[in-house]
């Protein structure tokens, strides 16, 4: 089971879903009028495209329902901003830790992060200066997931992230002017020799 947090406008989830026919996609966005349209796409009869494998949850990572913990197999967090992207730096604990409860015994969590002097984050949370410091590890380690891989997206990368904002933001380079998308993975189990 795939959960998709942050998931806007869910063209991630049905995308997803679609590509993925034995697997259930959740997508979990707090704006429950941004699900609206594709969780209607989803709810149609097969005949006329629907996809009975992709369910939309309105809560924020901050409040998810107890019985979505610890029930994903993957974890997507595609491109957020607020405090959503706060969580995903581990600097927002409620968003971290909302992230964190998603994922089962052995799951991945995906994070495409792409920061930007406009998100106005707290003092100096580079995450290139997160990640020479541990601090980005150490921070996440706290919510019981240790950090796999962390690096600058590739374009293919950005490219095959079916999502509204990676077209948005430009994100089909390595970065625009005043960002750069960065691929960060944990792993609920920690990562042995």
């Amino acid at each position: 089971m795939l959960a998709d947090i942050g998931t806007g406008d869910g063209r991630f989830v049905l995308a997803t879903a679609a590509a993925n026919p034995g697997w259930l996609v959740i997508g979990i966005d707090p704006v429950a009028g941004t699900l609206a349209e594709a969780s209607r796409r989803a709810a149609a009869p097969a005949h006329r495209g629907g996809l009975p494998n992709a369910l939309f949850v309105a809560a924020a990572a901050e409040a998810l329902p107890a019985g979505l913990h610890g029930v994903a197999d993957r974890v997507t967090v595609n491109l957020p901003w607020g405090s959503l992207l706060r969580g995903g730096l581990a600097l927002d604990h409620a968003a971290a830790a909302g992230i964190a409860c998603l994922a089962g015994r052995g799951a991945s969590v995906e994070l495409l992060l792409a920061p930007s002097a406009r998100d106005r984050l707290p003092g100096d949370v580079a995450v290139e200066r997160r990640l020479e410091r541990g601090c980005l590890a150490e921070d996440w380690r706290r919510h019981g997931l240790w950090l796999v891989e962390a690096r600058p997206a590739t374009p293919a990368e950005l490219a095959a992230t079916p999502t509204t904002w990676t077209k948005r933001l430009g994100l089909t380079r390595t970065g625009t002017p005043d960002r750069t998308a960065w691929r960060i993975v944990l792993r609920r189990e920690p990562v042995r020799p």
